[in-house]
């Protein structure tokens, strides 16, 4: 049956009505999400040439300075060059076909150094996505040939690997774990020449009233590993992981080692020869030095 020609002028008329109202709708919600004028180029993409900067420029919080040869800027710290890692290197002596284990890359300056002494094989496991991110932004950039980099949590991989590395490398880490005491046994596991910085803690270096204790939370901790009473100061990051550029670890609440307890734990998991170089008991944000552990003996005979 047809309808009457004034029902269905009214039908279409209200069809038409409510086609109009719906786009002026999506105008609206267009607007009011600050939707960009067709011609203009949306956020995520570069309008300028290829180029290095361009890269840098992708991820915010860059702590580090490139070499020149990068061609790019990136942070200010050139740890390129480090000198800390030059004497770890002389330490343990040739790295061609070696293998190594780096932890915590931060954004591949050590590793780029590591790198032009040809090891065999150069593995960096590193926690934090931005700094896994901007670690593969350098390896493009310096065209690290050796290097890997995997991203993700690098203690339970220690705890069930059975891969192990004629060098570990750990630097700056071991003051930003949860449980660095676990991590010094895991570590002596898997190498039998390791190279660390860190942070300690010392009552000499720093006694009470220090203004640099004032991130330590509570009393001291002891913990017994391998026969060893080992002193451990909690310490929080107070906010700074806020920052795109916080390096520290992944939990805020963070432990560092007495200094001369660190030594008798190494020597009791077998490092019978530990030399320690760049103590820096006034260094600005707590006392620091560099070690160098190897082990003699082979691993199998360290109970």
């Amino acid at each position: 049956m047809r309808l009457p020609v004034s029902v269905t002028n009214l039908t279409r008329w209200v069809a038409g009505g409510l086609r109009r109202a719906s786009d002026s709708l999506e105008t609206i919600a267009a607007q009011s999400v600050g939707n960009p004028a067709p011609s203009a180029v949306l956020d995520e993409y570069v309008v300028a040439a290829p180029s290095a900067q361009n890269a840098v420029d992708a991820l915010a919080g860059w702590n580090m300075a490139l070499p020149e040869r990068a061609g790019a800027v990136a942070g200010s710290a050139a740890f390129y060059h480090d000198p800390r890692i030059l004497w770890a290197l002389d330490q343990f002596g040739s790295l061609e076909g070696r293998s190594v284990l780096e932890l915590g890359p931060l954004e591949a300056s050590h590793t780029y150094m590591i790198e032009q002494m040809k090891p065999g094989s150069l593995l960096a496991i590193e926690a934090n996505r931005l700094s896994f991110l901007r670690c593969l932004v350098v390896k493009e950039l310096l065209d690290l040939r050796i290097a890997k980099f995997q991203l993700g949590n690098f203690a339970p991989w220690l705890a069930t690997t059975d891969q192990r590395f004629d060098l570990i490398v750990a630097s700056g880490v071991l003051y930003h774990m949860a449980d660095p005491v676990r991590l010094l046994e895991l570590l002596g596991e898997r190498t039998d020449s390791l190279y660390i910085w860190t942070h300690y803690a010392s009552d000499a270096a720093m006694p009470e009233g220090d203004e640099r204790r004032m991130a330590f939370v509570g009393e001291p901790e002891t913990v017994e590993c391998r026969g060893v009473r080992v002193r451990c100061y909690k310490r929080s990051y107070w906010g700074a992981w806020r920052s795109k550029s916080f390096c520290g670890g992944m939990n805020d609440l963070h432990r560092w080692i007495d200094r001369d307890d660190m030594i008798s734990l190494l020597r009791a998991l077998g490092f019978d020869d530990i030399r320690t170089a760049h103590d820096e008991p006034k260094h600005k944000n707590g006392p620091s030095f560099s070690i160098f552990a190897r082990r003699n003996r082979p691993a199998a005979s360290v109970a």
